[in-house]
């Protein structure tokens, strides 16, 4: 990393606000390049190509809670421990799943040391996605181990039994198809249902990544009511969902638990932006949007 790249680099990511060295950013965009093009080494295009598709600020930010900065950690815990609940409970909305978004903290914040040096998950994220797409993978990752491990203390049932279990498949998935078809179908038919402003929030949220003060001036609304009708939306969804999979797939509960973890992890094709188009909704709902108020 040549003198001139970090420094740039710095500056994009506005790393000064947590009071970090410039080689702090540029350890971490070195470890970056490395994972990315592992096995060979990129020319000089090829590095800032790829450097310039990185998500800097949250590199940044994850950079220093590693090194635990304190205002740093205390500003992520703020920003996002919202994100980590939401996405908890998007995959498991009994809210079992926020024990292990909790349990996240402690690694995250490195409580163990080697070497004297924090053992800290942040050290793990590279800036290829957003913090918060990040920290939802892991939240559905660990989700997904506990069932495995549950499964795996759970007694062998006797082969003759109906709860027998089937020999092992050859995929290391095999239900990954059936899952993303089933969901593909169900998640189409109820966003298909919801009423349009309703669709115009999510479409904005999600599609669009607007911040809830921005879709508040979009709707009129405050954004706390903006966020009260987001969540109630994803709850109608969740049930919705859950009842497609079970009435019109035959999914046991077990099964729609491991669904949605399946594609918590990797959504594959499926995209609400697909199904989500914020400009069509806007005409729906009867809202005019000023050029000012947010991204397009």
């Amino acid at each position: 990393m040549d003198e001139e790249r970090a420094a740039r680099l710095f500056r994009d990511a506005n790393e000064e606000r947590w009071d970090l060295p410039p080689s702090a950013l540029a350890e971490a965009l070195e470890r970056s390049v490395a994972k990315a093009f592992a096995g060979r080494t990129p020319s000089a295009g090829e590095t800032d190509r790829y450097l310039a598709t990185l998500h800097l600020a949250d590199l940044a930010l994850a950079c220093a809670c590693a090194r635990g900065h304190e205002a740093a950690w205390d500003h992520f815990v703020a920003e996002y421990r919202p994100a980590l609940y939401r996405a908890a409970d998007a995959v498991d909305s009994s809210g079992g799943a926020r024990e292990v978004a909790d349990a996240l903290y402690a690694e995250l914040f490195g409580i163990k040391e080697r070497d004297g040096q924090r053992q800290s998950l942040f050290r793990y994220f590279h800036g290829r996605s957003s913090l918060s797409t990040w920290l939802r993978t892991l939240v559905a990752q660990r989700f997904v181990d506990r069932i495995r491990e549950v499964r795996r203390h759970d007694p062998i049932p006797d082969e003759s039994s109906v709860g027998a279990l089937p020999a092992p498949a050859q995929n290391p998935d095999p239900d990954r198809p059936r899952f993303a078809g089933a969901m593909h179908a169900v998640l189409a038919a109820v966003l298909a249902q919801l009423a349009p402003r309703d669709r115009l929030r999510l479409g904005c949220y999600y599609a669009q990544e607007m911040t809830l003060a921005q879709i508040g001036r979009l709707t009129g609304e405050h954004e706390a009511t903006v966020s009260r009708h987001l969540t109630r939306t994803r709850r109608e969804i969740r049930s919705l969902v859950e009842r497609g999979l079970r009435e019109q797939h035959q999914f046991a509960d077990r099964e729609i638990v491991e669904c949605f973890a399946s594609l918590s992890t990797d959504a594959g094709s499926i995209q609400l932006s697909d199904w989500l188009d914020p400009d069509d909704d806007r005409k729906k709902a009867g809202v005019v949007r000023s050029s000012t108020e947010g991204p397009s």
